[in-house]
């Protein structure tokens, strides 16, 4: 017997966290017929997120969060920013009243093919290429979760014939019950967010959950350079499939011989797109593009629609992104490598580097940027709150600077640098001590190199 269709009509629905998952799913919640409460610790909402959701009828509880509201909801969703240990649902949990997040609301009522790809880096440039590579072949896609639109934002679009591309976070998937995936991809799981997740074993599970209801008829792509990653096949009843930077280790697709390979069940290899036609810089960012290929591939993308992606690919905002040069000196993007991991594959993809650091520590090792910096590095320019630690882990092996203001930042970076070196904003951390999101550190990042350009070409 099939299961009822899940159904929110008339039900009482509390919303947790009005960021924009917590918006889509309030609006999403109230047009399937649920009587929908946006509650938020902030004192006021954007003007348009308010407008809308008064017109959708959604009552709004802002500035605190009263806990009869969630003992007393018929369901209960959450936002992914908003912390699974909150009191209050730990007593609507006690009450009964079920919890999940916005990326399991969404998932019940999408019509067409799932296909989820996390990692602790890379997640969000393989999510977009593998959305480019089918888009490119002809199939209707749709790209989203925690980049871009929220999937809630797109159940009204999803067809039985739509391939929904979605990248997911881990605290997205620690929320997910029924979550099914046709496809997942692990691109690797290191330390991160351990400010959120009680240990790195905990977060890993959070990963885990991606492939939790996949069956026979399913596929899990995991990376053979990830022992992490690799782990996941030992939990899951999926199909696993395997890539890599070389063609060992069970691998179906990798790098051979100036290309990215597929090889068949009977041996034979493809290619699927010639090595210059990549032209995000890093061998971490290959990795990802490995990966795309790995995915688009299982999901029906052609080989020419893959490199048609691939031809016009420069990469996403705040991920490895040039942003100009000063007398000699390059200066690179990189806001989103919000790990330490992350911050260790920038650093290792450039010669003569200056990274400024720093914001809000999420756990791990910053001793772990040490080798790479020997390596690569000329010095570090300490910014946020993560100062101290900064200096503390890295004072040893290259000159560490500190930085009050981004500005300063950029100046006292530039300088160590000259005449030939490279400055790489790679912060390890969040963003939020100094700034709305790794995307406005990334634009201001932009802004003053801007300045500093301007204010050198003045003093030729």
């Amino acid at each position: 017997m099939m299961p009822a269709p899940f159904s929110v009509a008339g039900q009482r629905v509390l919303v947790v966290g009005a960021a924009r998952s917590g918006v889509a799913a309030a609006l999403l919640l109230a047009r399937r017929g649920a009587l929908v409460t946006l509650t938020d610790a902030r004192a006021s909402l954007p003007e348009a997120d308010t407008v809308a959701l008064q017109v959708a009828s959604v009552q709004l509880e802002l500035g605190q969060h009263t806990e009869a509201l969630f003992t007393s909801a018929d369901l209960i969703v959450t936002s992914p920013g908003v912390p699974t240990t909150l009191a209050p649902l730990a007593a609507a949990r006690a009450a009964g009243v079920p919890v999940i997040g916005e990326l399991e609301l969404a998932a019940r009522w999408i019509r067409g093919r799932l296909i989820a790809i996390t990692g602790t880096k890379g997640k969000s440039t393989t999510t977009a290429l593998v959305g480019h590579m089918l888009e490119a072949t002809g199939h209707p896609v749709l790209v989203g979760g925690n980049i871009g639109v929220p999937l809630s934002a797109q159940v009204d679009a999803s067809t039985p014939e739509t391939l929904h591309v979605v990248e997911a976070s881990s605290f997205q998937l620690d929320s997910t019950d029924t979550f099914h995936p046709w496809i997942a991809a692990v691109l690797n799981v290191s330390p991160d967010h351990l400010d959120r997740h009680a240990t790195f074993e905990a977060y890993w599970q959070a990963k885990a959950r991606i492939t939790a209801r996949q069956t026979d008829g399913d596929w899990l792509v995991i990376n053979a350079d990830s022992d992490t990653s690799c782990r996941m096949a030992t939990v899951s009843h999926a199909q696993v499939v395997r890539y890599g930077r070389q063609p060992s280790g069970g691998t179906s697709v990798f790098v051979h011989d100036g290309a990215i390979r597929h090889r068949a069940a009977d041996g034979t290899t493809q290619v699927l797109v010639p090595l210059h036609m990549v032209q995000v810089p890093g061998a971490h960012q290959q990795g990802n593009v490995v990966a795309a290929c790995t995915v688009a591939h299982l999901a029906g993308a052609s080989s020419a629609g893959m490199q048609r992606a691939l031809e016009h690919f420069r990469g996403l905002p705040h991920v490895m992104e040039p942003v100009g040069a000063v007398q000699g000196v390059r200066f690179i993007n990189d806001s989103k490598a919000t790990n330490i991991e992350a911050a260790a594959r920038s650093i290792e993809s450039f010669d003569a580097v200056v990274a400024i650091v720093g914001g809000v520590f999420k756990g791990g090792d910053l001793r772990d940027l040490a080798l790479p910096l020997a390596q690569h590095g000329r010095g570090v320019v300490a910014i946020g709150q993560s100062r101290p630690q900064v200096r503390e882990a890295l004072a040893d092996t290259v000159p560490v600077d500190e930085a009050d203001t981004l500005a300063d930042a950029v100046a006292l970076a530039w300088r160590r640098a000259r005449p030939d070196g490279v400055v790489l904003l790679a912060p390890a951390c969040a963003s939020f001590d100094m700034f709305r999101d790794y995307a406005d550190r990334g634009e201001q990042f932009r802004e003053e190199v801007t300045r500093l350009a301007s204010a050198a070409a003045g003093t030729e």
